[in-house]
């Protein structure tokens, strides 16, 4: 089975009904199909060949499904530029990438000058033609000229995913079109399972970024027949109105957006309870007080996936009956990033790569969801070695308990070392987060001459309340040993946070020290 497959297919049974739509247009399944098809062989009719790198800087919208599906049905690489970072970061992916085609929303602030700059000998726009190259829709109908389209290779990459390097420089995860395909299958059986059949249609509401984790549930959703709903930049009160306008079943959310949708009364949250057959979550820890509350005030229906740039998701699954058990019965479930999904081969070593045996150590994965590579490792000297002999070291610290479920203690690069001590900042969040009254957490280490590191947070207070440092660390002092306690808490207005929606811990760190200093 191909990506083209599963388009063609999806076109043959649903044909006429609604595939996706935005807020200006929609497209049939059929509609869909023709247009990507179309547009992956006027890309090979412009000379771009399979294999080519073709950076795609669009919102959330139809075209954004369309030019991903056409990508890879043609064989061509997808560079995704994410419209929320800005130029800078847009310009050191191009740089690392050297791509050989763009398509861009000149619409998004900064898009069209980054067009203009860039030395890239076919620009695509989607709202009309370029002195550079044609409009997205006339490659789409075909009227440029088409040539016939390869069948690409099961191990031939199909994206560069690209996170932050450690200087500054991004990083672009390969993604091959089996690891694409293994995704589908695992999303289908094991994040989405049994929920997409039922006496309504299925929906999904594609609010976070569809050039991400959202964008998982493309193929599944085309595969099922589902109608799928992009929107573009809206708050948790626009998202509330969106489920019920458009009668969504599904959604997967970042747990920051989670938080948020907590602020609002039951009333307001009620068409969510009454419709969502499905809230993934991932892309960061939730805690636990959050996926409770999200379970008695959302709806009991939640799912959490994990998995990351160089292992596509999803590796491990906690369920909505793992949700359910561990809301009534066993609250170390929550916990947890669920099970290992089958194909996803997980292992904890210890720096020596022995096993951990139930202790702490850093999660190993192999198999058919791992990247193999990334792109520039031959000539690049910061990207270390994640990848070696087909597994991932992935840098995240965790263990498998005895039933199989899986625990991530934090990251390696982010554990703090106070008075001799490793302290994993989750197990300080978790705590603090449990304090009533607070909202999102996030624990860091500063340097101590005196304990190395020395542990201090920053936290929000939800809607209507007003938690104060001291009562924090009060708190913390019941329910944390000496040596895990925070000795600063800081009430913030909100926390700094990535393009993706995650707490950012580079800029957390520097917030914390400013507030540490001005304290002093």
């Amino acid at each position: 089975m191909s990506i083209a497959d599963v388009v063609r297919t999806a076109a043959d049974r649903y044909g006429p009904a609604i595939a996706i739509e935005d807020s200006c247009e929609s497209r049939t399944f059929t509609e869909l199909s023709d247009r990507a098809h179309a547009l992956a062989g006027s890309l090979h009719g412009l000379g771009i060949a399979a294999g080519s790198r073709v950076v795609v800087l669009l919102g959330n919208s139809a075209a954004a499904v369309e030019v991903d599906l056409a990508l890879a049905i043609g064989g061509f690489v997808r560079v995704s530029l994410n419209p929320r970072v800005g130029q800078i970061d847009w310009e050191r992916v191009v740089r690392d990438c050297e791509p050989d085609a763009l398509i861009v929303d000149p619409r998004i602030d900064g898009a069209a000058e980054f067009a203009a700059r860039t030395t890239t000998s076919t620009v695509i726009t989607v709202d009309g033609a370029s002195p550079a190259g044609p409009s997205l829709d006339e490659l789409a109908a075909g009227v440029a000229g088409r040539a016939p389209l390869p069948t690409p290779e099961p191990n031939s990459l199909c994206a560069l995913h690209y996170s932050s390097g450690t200087t500054g420089i991004p990083k672009g995860a390969q993604r091959t079109h089996a690891n694409r395909l293994a995704s589908l299958g695992a999303m289908r059986d094991h994040v989405l399972a049994g929920t997409l059949d039922g006496a309504e249609p299925a929906v999904f509401l594609h609010a976070g970024p569809v050039i991400h984790t959202s964008g998982l549930f493309v193929l599944p959703f085309l595969e099922a027949g589902g109608r799928q709903v992009l929107l573009d930049h809206v708050g948790p009160a626009d998202l509330i109105d969106a489920v019920e306008a458009h009668s969504a079943t599904h959604t997967a959310l970042v747990p920051t957006v989670i938080a948020r949708l907590l602020d609002f009364d039951d009333d307001r949250l009620s068409v969510m309870r009454r419709r969502m057959r499905m809230l993934a979550y991932a892309g960061a820890p939730m805690p636990v007080e959050h996926i409770r509350q999200a379970y008695h005030r959302i709806t009991p229906n939640l799912v959490q996936y994990y998995g990351m740039v160089e292992a596509i998701p999803p590796l491990t699954v906690l369920t909505a009956a793992d949700h359910r058990r561990g809301v009534l019965e066993n609250a170390d479930l929550l916990g947890s990033v669920g099970r290992a999904c089958p194909g996803a081969e997980i292992t904890f070593r210890a720096p020596d790569d022995t096993d951990t045996d139930g202790e702490v150590g850093e999660l190993v994965v192999a198999g058919a969801a791992v990247s193999p590579g990334y792109h520039n490792a031959g000539t690049r000297k910061d990207l270390g070695k994640s990848h070696i002999d087909g597994c991932l070291h992935s840098g995240d610290l965790g263990y498998r308990d005895p039933d199989g479920y899986i625990h991530l203690t934090g990251r390696s690069k982010d554990m703090i070392i106070t008075g001799g001590y490793n302290v994993y900042p989750r197990e300080v969040e978790e705590a603090i987060s449990a304090i009533p009254g607070v909202g999102d957490v996030v624990v860091v280490g500063l340097p101590d001459e005196v304990w190395g590191q020395r542990i201090v947070a920053a936290y929000t207070s939800v809607a209507g309340e007003s938690v104060d440092g001291g009562a924090v660390l009060a708190e913390s002092r019941r329910s944390l040993p000496d040596y895990k306690r925070p000795k600063a808490a800081h009430r913030v207005d909100r926390l700094p946070l990535t393009a993706l929606g995650k707490v950012d811990r580079a800029a957390a760190t520097e917030l914390l020290d400013a507030l540490v200093r001005a304290a002093s």
